[in-house]
């Protein structure tokens, strides 16, 4: 076992956040305090020398997939997700450079007023000079989720993992808020994760991991240090979805 002064796995990743991890304890909305931690959190592994790109959703502010159940045409009310991620990373963006660390916004739509606009060779540029580099606006299309921008993103710059953060500490064979006794995986392979339907990412981006053999690891953001152990591999941190076999924690 890995302790915390074990170098990092990996010298590119991609970390994949919700919108809703920027909301703290609200219900809305940006918690600077919340914001700030998970800064710090990205500054540590920054200077652990990890190449590291982000993805965030725009949850906190607005979902496009519930505004269009709820009537509003899907394009357009997707189209509004986009913008709230905008927000998001330039939220994050602030938060890393008051720590001193040099971030760039690349966004799908351009907005060159307020940030960059996605060029991929940019993009891999800005990490190799140790920039961490956030994507914005999705895949800059309707109908997709930030999930599968994660995953597309992460391949176009040859990430070696995605860093999935969520509130639980990994995937389970059922939601443990509301089975008792609900089994978290150690691993579990991609065709687990379509066949069972597991809450992990959407089927599209998975599929993508699947054909691109590109492993993902589920963790808890809401401890802290936990970006940090997951890039070195210290502790049993996670679920690791990949080509390997499905085992129990």
């Amino acid at each position: 076992m890995a302790d915390s002064a074990s170098p990092p796995r990996y010298k590119r990743i991609l970390l994949k956040l919700s919108g809703e991890a920027l909301m703290g304890d609200g219900k809305y909305g940006i918690h600077p305090p919340t914001l700030m931690r998970i800064a710090s959190e990205v500054k540590e592994v920054s200077e652990l020398g990890v190449q590291l790109a982000i993805v965030i959703g725009g949850g906190n502010i607005f979902r496009g997939v519930s505004a269009s159940t709820e009537g509003m045409d899907r394009a357009n009310a997707d189209y509004m997700g986009m913008l709230a991620t905008v927000i998001n990373s330039m939220a994050l963006q602030d938060a890393l450079e008051k720590q001193a660390i040099w971030t760039r916004v690349l966004s799908a739509i351009k907005m060159e007023q307020i940030c960059e606009p996605y060029i991929r060779r940019r993009a891999v540029r800005h990490l190799e000079k140790s920039r961490v580099v956030i994507f914005a606006a999705g895949t800059g299309n309707p109908y997709f989720t930030t999930d599968t921008a994660a995953s597309l993103r992460a391949m176009e710059i040859n990430a070696e993992v995605i860093l999935k953060a969520t509130k639980v500490d990994g995937v389970y064979d059922a939601d443990p808020k509301k089975v008792p006794g609900a089994r978290r995986y150690r691993s579990v392979t991609y065709l687990d994760v379509l066949k069972q339907q597991l809450n992990v990412m959407d089927s599209t981006a998975i599929s993508l991991c699947m054909d691109n053999k590109l492993p993902i690891i589920v963790f808890d953001l809401t401890k802290s240090g936990n970006i940090r152990r997951a890039v070195t591999g210290s502790g049993d941190i996670g679920t690791l979805v990949g080509a390997a076999e499905t085992a129990w924690a």
